[in-house]
């Protein structure tokens, strides 16, 4: 009989979300480019808006984030730009960072 390995209990969450589906819709550029509008007017993700708009429950935010995925190339051309080496990752991630910052501030 083989034991059963425990799951710890921070992961318990984290089996919901791993059963969930990601739904991908393809509209018109116009009718896109409004809803992502209407979602930023309300603070709210593209998704959260989404589910708000057919009626379903969302979390509320933590804490508002940013994402962008970043390719090995990717990570050698912003090294580039940094005067880094692409194994500096967290030191990108921060010339990343205050680079967004400034752009908010134009």
């Amino acid at each position: 009989m083989v034991a059963k390995k425990k799951v710890p209990s921070a992961w318990s969450q984290s089996d919901k979300s791993i059963r969930a589906v990601q739904i991908i819709f393809e509209l018109g550029m116009e009718q896109s480019r409004t809803l992502r509008i209407n979602a930023i007017k309300q603070d709210l993700s593209p998704s959260d808006y989404i589910r708000d708009i057919v009626g379903l429950p969302r979390k509320k935010p933590i804490r508002p984030r940013l994402s962008i995925s970043l390719s090995a190339e990717d990570y050698k051309i912003l090294a580039q730009r940094y005067q880094l080496t692409a194994d500096k990752k967290e030191q990108i991630r921060e010339k990343i960072k205050a680079e967004l910052i400034n752009a908010t501030k134009k």
